[in-house]
């Protein structure tokens, strides 16, 4: 092997390095943009619950302040008369 065909593969073997190294921070670029997005959303998420919950509350106590019966209690019906006008 020459001067010159060592150097070749000097350049080509520094080359592939550096072009390795740029691919690898642009993963890392895309991984980290990726994991900020996704943490931004679970926190929107979470807190769009804690919104839902505190109205969910709220109407729980309207419900109990208005005094409403709620609808999963049935109501005594009252009893039926006869037909014939007779008690």
């Amino acid at each position: 092997m020459d001067r010159q065909e060592s150097e070749e593969k000097t350049q080509s073997t520094a080359d592939m390095t550096a072009f390795v190294q740029d691919l690898l921070q642009q993963m890392q670029n895309r991984f980290q943009s990726m994991s900020e997005t996704i943490v931004s959303k679970i926190d929107e998420m979470g807190s769009r619950i804690d919104e839902l919950e505190q109205s969910i509350n709220e109407l729980k106590s309207e419900m109990g302040t208005e005094g409403s019966p709620s609808p999963l209690t049935p109501t005594k019906a009252k009893p039926e008369e006869p037909a014939d006008g007779s008690t």
